[in-house]
């Protein structure tokens, strides 16, 4: 936990490394990952898409990173259509090795009793919301991260399709207001990259980039790319 109390404490916008496939995953250095990010994501769904079961030794290298765990559901662009119990089961496996667990606020109800485990393991974690065709109204938004304030979570992340300039606006005005709860913002598409520099100057905590060869998400900058351009942007900050 001291890891999560100090990047809340110093507020600087933080990089987080997303590994886009497990030969991504196996193929890189921690020295490599370090350099490119404060905390690597490793999706577990797209670990297991081609049938394999999942192994926690892919992730051994990495014992010093702080390591971020998602099960992502298809709703919200998993890679695989697994049912809650088996995206718990994959998490269990994993929570051993976690700094930070990632679960979607449509999910919460699913998985309370993986989140009652990472509060007795003194894991934090970050409540997520999705959507790759629009920016959902900006009321729909503050419920869900109301949502994810009342439910335990520590932060609430935001990743949407912006399709005009006024969404991007709009994205950065929501990372910009008071919602009680640390905020993740980013854009998806072809207004991403813009956005994902705009929100970390905004005050979004975390910032996704990709490791490896292969993105996660519409739009994703490499993580050591955007790692640098956040740090130099840092003088800037809104």
């Amino acid at each position: 936990m001291a890891f999560a109390e100090n990047l809340l404490n110093d507020r600087r916008p933080r990089v987080v490394g997303s590994f886009g496939s497990l030969l991504d995953l196996q193929s890189i250095a921690a020295s490599a990952v370090r350099e490119s990010c404060d905390l690597a994501e490793i999706r577990l769904d797209l670990l297991v898409a081609n049938g394999e079961p999942l192994d926690p030794s892919a992730w051994s290298h990495l014992t010093e990173i702080p390591l971020l765990f998602t099960a992502r559901r298809s709703e919200e662009g998993g890679a695989l259509p697994l049912t809650p119990a088996a995206r718990v089961d994959l998490l269990q496996m994993a929570i051993t090795s976690a700094a930070w667990i990632d679960v979607e606020v449509a999910s919460l109800h699913e998985m309370n009793g993986l989140l009652t485990e990472c509060a007795n393991r003194d894991i934090p974690w970050i409540a997520s919301y999705h959507d790759f065709d629009r920016l959902p109204a900006t009321e729909d938004l503050k419920q869900a991260a109301q949502r994810a304030k009342d439910a335990g979570a520590v932060v609430f992340k935001l990743a949407a399709k912006l399709n005009s300039t006024s969404d991007l606006a709009r994205l950065a005005d929501f990372q910009l207001a008071d919602h009680g709860i640390r905020v993740a913002t980013m854009g998806m598409g072809s207004l991403a990259p813009v956005s994902r520099l705009l929100c970390a100057q905004c005050g979004s905590l975390f910032n996704y980039g990709y490791l490896g060869n292969t993105a996660t998400a519409p739009g994703q900058w490499d993580s050591a790319l955007l790692k640098t351009a956040i740090k130099r942007l840092e003088i800037f900050r809104i």
